[in-house]
């Protein structure tokens, strides 16, 4: 089970670092979006801090699952960006679903596997 946390780990890390240097360095072309994504991508861009604040913390979190240090904080980050990944796909493009379903279960996975660090924050 330990194998499959580290596996688990490094590849959502890696996804994480790729979505947010691939943003911040501008490595990867606009896609081309119709319909109501476009508006929802549009919306956005238009707040001007949202997707900046959004990739600075998938970087973080990718630099913490990737090095394997401050995971159970960078679990609890990610998870509203996750739920996000996973609406948007399910609502609006219906062909990344499978990458955010990974990224959605293997965050629940991991915070699963670091229970015991989140067991304080439901006691009474």
């Amino acid at each position: 089970m330990k194998i499959a946390t580290i596996i688990i780990r490094t590849l959502i890390g890696l996804l994480l670092l790729f979505a947010s240097i691939g943003f911040f360095l501008k490595l990867m072309p606009e896609p081309t979006t119709t319909g109501d994504f476009k508006a929802f991508q549009i919306g956005l861009v238009a707040s001007t801090y949202l997707m900046p604040l959004a990739k600075s913390i998938e970087l973080l979190c990718g630099l913490s699952f990737v090095t394997g240090k401050y995971v159970t904080l960078a679990n609890i980050l990610i998870l509203p960006i996750t739920v996000n990944i996973l609406f948007i796909n399910f609502f609006l493009t219906p062909e990344g679903i499978p990458i955010a379903l990974f990224m959605f279960i293997g965050n629940i996975f991991l915070i699963y596997r670091h229970w015991d660090n989140y067991k304080s924050l439901f006691a009474a």
